[in-house]
């Protein structure tokens, strides 16, 4: 829920360049080059990782679908390809995550909440392996983003995170035109971004909460997988549930870290209002 709702959100604020077949060329070639829609879902997702408090959040925000060559906005970030071969894709990013209010969680009580956050940066994408149609397909993504967060009033720079994943895509799964992707990899985090989960300063020191100094290294293993289903031409409806495993992590002697295993559920939906009437040029996976 989280990438897949904010990233309809980093469309406005802020869900592949190939050698193709023709049949694939025409299904991309068809497609407008720019369109505005809204999207909107809700999820059931942690406070923070490895929080023993899950909290309901939703959004509602207009969103921008751009399809060129090199710039692209979608439901999977705002992305700009600075290289692309038949295997191989060399991208700068930007992607989000919801915060999470102090008040509401008993183990951050009385500390500062948790900020929206960003992450924007490279990402590498080697394609493992594709079948003849283009419609499925395993990818290995080595990305390395720098986190930023907002309150709207200000940002701050939260440190580095590094995220490699190996994820598997299929096209048509339930029916002809849907997108199924499941990826699982582990997160590894600077002692900057640690801190701002895992770290309890000596004025927010309280029983049972000692102070704490985080450390960078390992944050935990990330299992997700979404589902994106056209109910109409213009309407379509997007399901996600991500785990995460959080044994053996750097810090799981903070006195934050209270979950060694994480669950998120959401789902919504993205109705495109205008689309224009020129089409891409663009040749792209049914995937991508």
């Amino acid at each position: 829920m989280l990438s897949t709702t904010l990233a309809v959100a980093a469309c406005t604020l802020s869900a592949i360049i190939l050698c193709m077949p023709d049949q694939a060329v025409a299904q991309d070639a068809g497609k407008p080059l720019f369109e505005i829609g809204i999207g909107g879902g809700a999820g059931y997702i942690p406070d923070y990782p490895a929080a023993d408090q899950n909290h309901l959040q939703a959004a509602a925000l207009p969103y921008v679908i751009y399809r060129g060559d090199v710039f692209r906005a979608d439901r999977n970030g705002i992305q700009g390809r600075l290289y692309r071969s038949d295997r191989v894709t060399f991208e700068v990013s930007l992607e989000g995550a919801l915060g999470s209010s102090a008040d509401h969680n008993r183990a951050r009580e009385g500390m500062p909440d948790i900020d929206l956050l960003g992450e924007i940066g490279p990402a590498l994408k080697i394609n493992l392996h594709r079948d003849n149609d283009r419609r499925e397909r395993i990818d290995l993504t080595l990305p390395v983003r720098s986190v930023f967060s907002t309150d709207f009033s200000r940002i701050k720079y939260r440190g580095l995170v590094f995220a490699p994943d190996v994820a598997y895509s299929k096209a048509g799964l339930m029916s002809g035109d849907d997108q199924f992707r499941l990826s699982m990899g582990p997160i590894f985090a600077s002692s900057h971004l640690m801190d701002y989960f895992y770290q309890v300063d000596p004025q927010y020191v309280r029983p049972g909460r000692p102070a704490y100094d985080a450390k960078a290294g390992y944050l935990g293993l990330r299992l997700h997988s979404s589902l994106v289903m056209p109910v109409t031409e213009r309407i379509s409806a997007f399901g996600a549930v991500r785990g995460e495993l959080f044994s053996g992590a750097t810090n799981d002697d903070s006195p934050l870290y209270k979950r060694t295993v994480n669950l998120s559920v959401g789902a919504g939906f993205t109705f495109s209002l205008y689309r224009s009437d020129s089409r891409t040029s663009a040749v792209s996976d049914i995937l991508d």
